[in-house]
């Protein structure tokens, strides 16, 4: 991977930076801080955002963070190696619908509601009793 030019610039100064590993020496794999990736490499959710699946590559490289106390990561994939999302067939689209319309149908009354019914009542809020009539 490709080292950053502007991190290379303060690590030269003295300036340590906890999350810059470009070699992988001290994570295991090349490491970059939050919003320091090299060009060419993204996340799967910037992947998605494209369009784009990493395609069963490897994992090329991370981004370390710290969250609320919490070190957290998102691994970087080759945008060279990533290919088109799949689309779902008209029969998995189908089976979908048919499933979340299962969710709206209340099995006591065989009416379907306008939202999901509620998983803790097993009916919809006009046969549970105490719900609104």
């Amino acid at each position: 991977m490709p080292p950053n030019a502007y991190l290379d610039t303060l690590v030269a100064l003295g300036r340590y930076i906890e999350f810059y590993d470009p070699d992988g020496t001290r994570f295991g794999l090349p490491t970059f801080p939050y919003r320091h990736a090299p060009d060419g490499y993204a996340t799967r959710r910037q992947l998605r955002a494209r369009g784009l699946r990493p395609a069963g590559q490897p994992i090329a490289g991370q981004i370390l963070w710290r969250h609320k106390k919490q070190c957290r990561v998102a691994y970087l994939y080759p945008l060279a190696g990533a290919k088109p999302k799949r689309t779902a067939t008209a029969a998995q689209l189908a089976a979908v619908a048919k499933a979340l319309s299962a969710r709206r149908t209340c099995p006591t009354c065989g009416q379907v509601k306008g939202y999901y019914i509620p998983r803790r009542y097993g009916e919809c809020l006009d046969c549970h009793p105490g719900g609104p009539r």
